[in-house]
């Protein structure tokens, strides 16, 4: 899940800026973890102690108001989860890598990552982004090569992963749904050559960065194996105390 955390500080500072480059500071004045992180943090907590998902990430939510959460999102918050479930925003995919995990099959991840993203992005293109995040984890945990990882996401989740990302960038601006901005991140971590070049190709689409660095790195981080030591102790200097002690304890328990 480091992959997914890093991913979000990363591309914070550069949410809405319509960067179109590689070329950037990974970390800035302006970085900070975001709800991406708050919410992984969440999901990765009812994993280890068998919460259910809406109040949990409710009460990750009251914790950290402040962390980037949208109007509508607040306002699921402060129902307890009972506003709403119907979002086809990509806020189901930011904060599923967990999933990816904690389970040894690909149908127990596939069934996990829907039951995690229903209580608040229920809607079919929640569903799937949740869907085909989780299960790139999973595969690219397992060893499976990015030609198989993109064809098993095409035919079970419908995405196209076969647009280049120089196709991509010059005409694609912010998007946060999830149809518009979750196959362009999967497409970022298959250009990639490492964990830090995931991120960079992400953001360089000029969307939705720290959602979509998070994704690709959490796809990245499993695929290569490890987030690199520098960025992950640089990204712990920005994250409370209540966030790192469930990272580190679902990092023992999990890897990688």
């Amino acid at each position: 899940m480091w992959g997914a955390i890093v991913g979000d500080i990363v591309g914070s500072a550069y949410e809405r800026a319509g960067l179109k480059s590689v070329e950037f500071e990974l970390f800035t004045g302006e970085s900070r973890f975001t709800d991406d992180t708050v919410l992984t943090v969440a999901v990765a907590d009812v994993l280890l102690s068998g919460r259910e998902y809406a109040p949990a990430l409710s009460d990750y939510g009251r914790r950290h108001f402040e962390a980037g959460f949208s109007s509508r999102f607040r306002s699921w918050i402060l129902s307890s989860g009972k506003a709403w479930n119907d979002s086809w925003g990509n806020g189901s995919a930011m904060r599923v890598s967990p999933v990816g995990w904690a389970f040894e099959t690909v149908e127990e991840v596939l069934a996990e990552a829907e039951r995690s993203a229903a209580v608040s992005h229920g809607h079919p293109e929640g569903i799937r982004a949740a869907r085909a995040v989780a299960a790139s984890v999973f595969l690219a945990r397992k060893g499976v090569d990015r030609r198989e990882l993109a064809a098993f996401v095409e035919e079970r989740c419908g995405y196209d992963l076969s647009r280049s990302l120089d196709a991509i960038r010059p005409t694609y601006r912010f998007s946060a749904a999830a149809a518009e901005s979750v196959p362009e991140a999967l497409c970022a971590f298959l250009e990639s050559t490492d964990y830090e070049d995931a991120l960079r190709k992400a953001v360089s689409l000029g969307g939705d960065a720290d959602t979509q660095a998070a994704i690709a790195g959490a796809v990245a981080e499993a695929f290569y194996g490890a987030v690199p030591s520098s960025l992950k102790e640089r990204a712990r200097l920005y994250l409370t105390e209540d966030l790192l002690s469930v990272i580190d304890a679902f990092v023992a328990r999990y890897g990688p």
